[in-house]
């Protein structure tokens, strides 16, 4: 990948790149965020020797949640994630911490479309409800 990228085309390589259900659970849910939040906005941060690929990010008024992928699993990380309502239960792991919450996707799972999108809905009101108003 270059630098030149746009970080969705950057995110079109990383998923390409994987070729197996892992691509296609990551690609599945970025769809969900796309139709939950049509004004997000995709980035890819955090690139190092270890993720010389970067870790694929949403943002609206803020860190919604990452894509990262691991050899078993597909983890969507919420950077405010305690804070949001989960009535289904989709949140399965990231409870050690005080702020993050995660979703851990493994092969052959799937996710509640309307319940995820509804979480991500939560994640950007609680973004945009903490903007400072500007001043004129």
């Amino acid at each position: 990948m270059t630098d030149q990228q746009s970080p969705s085309a950057q995110i079109d390589a990383k998923l390409a790149s994987l070729g197996d259900w892992r691509s296609e659970t990551l690609q599945r849910m970025r769809g969900l965020i796309r139709e939950a939040d049509p004004e997000v906005v995709e980035a890819v941060k955090w690139a190092k020797p270890t993720t010389p690929s970067g870790v694929p990010t949403w943002e609206h008024a803020g860190l919604i949640c990452t894509g990262e992928v691991y050899k078993t699993t597909v983890k969507l990380t919420f950077a405010q994630g305690a804070a949001l309502p989960d009535p289904t239960g989709l949140f399965n792991a990231g409870f050690g911490g005080g702020t993050r919450r995660a979703i851990d996707i493994r092969e052959g799972e799937t996710v509640d479309a309307e319940a995820f999108k509804a979480l991500i809905g939560h994640a950007v009101a609680l973004n945009v409800g903490k903007q400072k108003p500007r001043r004129a």
